[in-house]
């Protein structure tokens, strides 16, 4: 294990499409244990347009900043329409030997003559150790409108350039920098070189936080939307999420390989892809009886960089079988081969962090169900996921699971008054009929009206 741990705890959401407000939170976000020897699950449930997909798109837009690439200006789009602004609050915590950091890093993303920018960022720490908890402030604030200061407060300012004076102007060259690129101050390349250098005073700390959560960001966080899942239908790509560390060397994204035609790739690509698909393998015989996935090697080709490479195909073969290319298969297992690696990981992997849009979609239910009782036993990272399946009520605890509320200013909540011996799904289905709890959770439609709503198109359509 890595000499750090980062679990997010909660996340929560300020006007990001329909969400006035709304905090989704890990069910271990309260433990004290500094230990992260468990798994945690987080299943978010609600009617359609309730705001469960707005988590996703969160998470999505916060791992772009947090590795410091410039602003994604499609996050106009999922900002309120009735807002000027957009704010992001994640919280969490990074376990090390004998210490523990709780983190908030927030982030104010401003829309102004059709151009999103960061507005303020800024970040606040507490610090566990030897039985003993600071309290949690403020140790590095950027406002984009302050140019009188590089960044507040002055103290930590000061520790950084306390025995280089020089390094205050590579800070305001940093800021201006990161202004200029549109992305995070904080998490942008040239200052983070800065803030993540090996200090022996009050600094150190923060210099950790910052570094550790930029390589949970870059390494441990997956975040697989609806578009994962949209060029798998389109039949046109499988894009595999993957990481993979051999060698001491390690390799994480997706791995998009065309599922109508071969495809021709270098040597580091074709090793890379066998590597993914040996991993894959190890578990997909388990998931599907007697299936595996093989790359069928073409031969070398010519690459229009004048290099030798090599023309492949995936390949779906079963027991007794002939193989058939992957795009024969049904779309949800093209769609399980497609994360399989990142659940792999997310299984072994204390740090992960895997968020999945729609995790049902394609699924057979029972088998949703198992995979969520085989996470919950035995898994060591974390994952997030949406769903409509209400199977995962069946096999999660009340902790586990949030439900999406008909309320844009408290948009999720946890169901209350549940005993260990109640049913979840029936107390939620019970609860979107009958109410019962702080906020309703399904936003009642009439059958009556909309039987009436179809009798009256369907005559509209007669009549032309």
């Amino acid at each position: 294990m890595k000499d750090y741990v980062v679990r997010l705890s909660s996340l929560t959401l300020i006007n990001i499409k329909n969400v006035k407000m709304g905090t989704v939170s890990m069910p271990m976000s309260d433990d004290k244990d500094m230990s992260f020897s468990s798994g945690e699950i987080l299943g978010i449930y609600g009617q359609n347009g309730s705001g469960k997909t707005a988590v996703v798109d969160a998470m999505f837009f916060l791992q772009q900043i947090m590795i410091g690439e410039e602003l994604n200006q499609s996050i106009i789009d999922y900002i309120d329409v009735d807002a000027s602004a957009a704010e992001v609050n994640a919280e969490f915590k990074i376990c090390g030997k004998d210490i523990l950091f709780e983190v908030g890093y927030h982030v104010c993303i401003e829309k102004e003559a059709e151009k999103a920018y960061i507005q303020r960022e800024y970040m606040n720490c507490a610090v566990n150790q030897d039985g003993r908890r600071t309290n949690k402030n403020i140790f590095m604030d950027y406002l984009r409108t302050d140019t009188d200061s590089i960044f507040k407060p002055q103290k930590r300012l000061d520790e950084l350039i306390e025995k280089n004076k020089e390094l205050k102007t590579d800070l305001i060259v940093a800021r201006k920098l990161a202004e200029k690129s549109n992305c995070s101050y904080i998490f942008g390349e040239n200052s983070r070189e800065i803030f993540c250098r090996n200090y022996d005073n009050g600094f150190k700390n923060y210099a950790i936080v910052i570094n550790e959560l930029f390589n949970f960001a870059f390494k441990d966080l997956f975040v697989i939307r609806n578009t994962h899942s949209g060029v798998i239908s389109a039949n046109f790509l499988l894009p595999m999420a993957f990481r993979v560390e051999k060698d001491r060397m390690g390799a994480k994204g997706d791995f998009a390989v065309p599922l109508m035609e071969p495809v021709v790739l270098d040597g580091n690509q074709k090793n890379l892809l066998c590597e993914i698909v040996n991993q894959i393998n190890t578990v997909l015989y388990t998931i599907i009886p007697g299936m595996s996935i093989s790359v069928k090697d073409y031969g070398k080709q010519t690459l229009d960089s004048g290099e030798d490479g090599w023309k492949v195909e995936l390949l779906s073969v079963r027991e007794g079988r002939k193989p058939i290319p992957i795009r024969m298969e049904s779309d949800g297992i093209i769609k399980i081969i497609s994360i399989l690696n990142a659940l792999i990981q997310a299984f072994g992997n204390p740090s992960i962090c895997l968020v999945i849009d729609e995790f049902d979609a394609g699924i057979f239910e029972y088998m949703l169900g198992e995979l969520l009782a085989i996470f919950k036993k035995g898994a060591k990272g974390q994952l997030i996921f949406t769903s409509h399946n209400l199977r995962a009520l069946e096999m999660l605890d009340k902790e586990s699971i949030m439900f999406s509320t008909v309320n844009p200013d408290n948009r999720f909540i946890h169901m209350k008054n549940v005993k260990d011996t109640n049913n979840l799904r029936s107390m939620y289905i019970r609860s979107i009929t009958l109410g019962g709890q702080d906020e309703a959770i399904y936003e009642e439609t009439d059958s009556l009206k909309i039987a009436r709503a179809f009798r009256k198109a369907g005559r509209s359509l007669h009549s032309e």
